[in-house]
């Protein structure tokens, strides 16, 4: 089945054409890991997972899937530092070696990342790679050096600076993002990684060496430059790495469209001679009740933190796929309330038509009419630019008109084949029988629960959340009682 994608870079609904036969490559923008991830984070890596479980399963298509991990940037280097006061008691104590603290505060939170989205249903085994920056320091050093070399980069104050009124000179710099130019003024320098939408300015490549920061030799035409590499020059220098220019599609959240995606494209072409990618696709932002998320607001959460409270991750998956990727998103806590009760639902369907028609005996392909049309009709909304609320609706509309015990025993066996394939896109239910015994659940899940409960008691609560993200990740949820805890399947 066709995918049509809206297209960031054309401002265009655009029916989706890979490269290469029947592969795609896709880029996204992953974290940076200097704490835990929040639910706004969580969107955008959603969505990417969404998009690459459609090409799969609706598309038909084989994908190369690579998401970066920031670990060197002005956020981890600053939480790196010695005493800092976001150096977690987990992580031990530190050596006073820049660059030896800075990886173990990323690895930590790296490491909290990946058992958060495994948490959320987004799964290690889809991912061609998910690199870290500094194992790419020498990669972006040659793209440094073609960028100078071809005039668009220039050496001042000890850093590495790309030309923005050089570049425009031959390309157009604002592609992604309706960028006002009045304000630009020729040599005006940025040094900060991150920065306004209005700052129009050279932005660094290359930051010069900086009292107890880590930093890297780099040569440039016999004169050696101590630093490290700036934010954007990383993604640039690994998408060509791992998957080659042009590829196919990058993902990222729509703050991300300017400075960093413009500034990707810039520097693809000032370096390499070809822009990055040929789709470009941005999820728009979340709010928390009505409002941005911020920690001054109050509103602002991390996935563990909701976890704590008793709510299921794969609820907060569900409620963020059933919203359009391109809408944003109204996180409230009356919304995923409602949004499990739905998941719920439709989950206790798929157990009631399992009794009579088991997991086992579903395989061959959907051969009754009415549900090769719902099959066409779920499908073609996830096609029309990943429309998640109108293939929900289709569902709910069938089960809304069909009782379970209406269905006859092969149209029961095809609903499960449907369910099999449309949770290859939303992951969000169980497809199988209802265990409801305690005895269902693995030992090595219940050791993990007995070792997070004598971390909690130990006031080790770094290893306790640790110990139940990797509960999470297994597919169960950790109850705490009065009398220790409760283990179940966490749908």
């Amino acid at each position: 089945m066709k995918i049509t994608l809206y297209n960031t870079l054309t401002k265009n609904l655009e029916e989706f054409t890979p490269i290469e036969n029947n592969g795609v490559r896709i880029y996204s923008c992953g974290p940076t890991v200097y704490t835990y991830a929040h639910i706004g984070n969580m969107r955008a890596f959603l969505f990417a997972d969404l998009l690459q479980r459609v090409l799969r399963r609706v598309g038909s298509y084989t994908v190369r899937w690579v998401m970066n991990i920031t670990n060197i940037d002005d956020k981890t280097i600053r939480d790196s530092q010695p005493n800092s006061p976001a150096w977690h008691s987990a992580l031990g104590v530190q050596t006073g070696d820049a660059l030896q603290d800075l990886l173990a505060l990323t690895a930590f939170y790296e490491r909290e990342f990946v058992s958060d989205i495994a948490a959320l249903g987004i799964e290690a085994k889809d991912f061609y790679k998910i690199p870290r920056a500094t194992d790419f320091i020498e990669q972006m050093q040659d793209l440094l050096r073609k960028i100078v070399g071809n005039g668009y980069g220039y050496v001042a104050d000890g850093s590495i600076y790309f030309n923005v009124s050089e570049y425009m000179k031959k390309e157009h710099y604002g592609k992604l993002f309706h960028i006002d130019m009045a304000g630009f003024k020729t040599g005006l320098r940025i040094d900060t990684d991150q920065y306004e939408r209005e700052q129009v300015s050279d932005f660094v490549l290359w930051k010069g060496r900086k009292e107890k920061e880590p930093y890297w030799d780099f040569d440039l035409d016999g004169t050696n430059y101590p630093g490290r590499p700036g934010w954007h020059i990383e993604c640039s220098a690994m998408e060509e790495c791992l998957l080659g220019l042009p590829f196919d599609i990058h993902t990222g959240g729509i703050d991300l469209k300017f400075p960093h995606h413009e500034d990707e494209i810039a520097q693809s072409k000032a370096g390499y001679g070809i822009e990055p990618t040929r789709y470009w696709c941005h999820n728009e932002f979340l709010e928390v009740e009505g409002s941005k998320m911020s920690k001054s607001a109050g509103n602002f959460w991390t996935l563990r933190q909701l976890i704590e409270q008793g709510i299921s991750a794969i609820d907060i998956r569900y409620a963020m796929l059933a919203a359009h990727y391109r809408t944003k998103y109204n996180y409230t806590s009356n919304g995923i309330s409602a949004a499990g009760k739905a998941r719920q639902r439709l989950q206790d369907y798929i157990y009631a038509i399992i009794v009579d028609a088991p997991y086992a005996d579903v395989s061959g392909e959907i051969a009754n009419d009415k549900m090769v049309l719902l099959k066409e009709e779920v499908f073609s909304a996830l096609a029309n630019d990943l429309h998640t609320p109108k293939a929900l609706a289709a569902l709910f509309s069938f089960i809304n008109a069909n009782t379970a015990d209406s269905l006859s025993v092969s149209e029961k066996k095809d609903f499960v084949r449907l369910m099999v394939d449309v949770n290859a896109v939303f992951n969000c239910w169980h497809i199988g029988m209802k265990e409801d015994s305690v005895d269902a659940i693995p030992v090595e899940v219940r050791d993990l629960a007995e070792q997070r409960l004598a971390a909690k008691q130990a006031k080790n609560y770094a290893e306790a959340d640790r110990l139940r993200s990797e509960v999470l990740a297994m597919g169960y949820k950790i109850k705490d009682t009065k009398d220790g805890y409760e283990v179940s399947l966490s749908d």
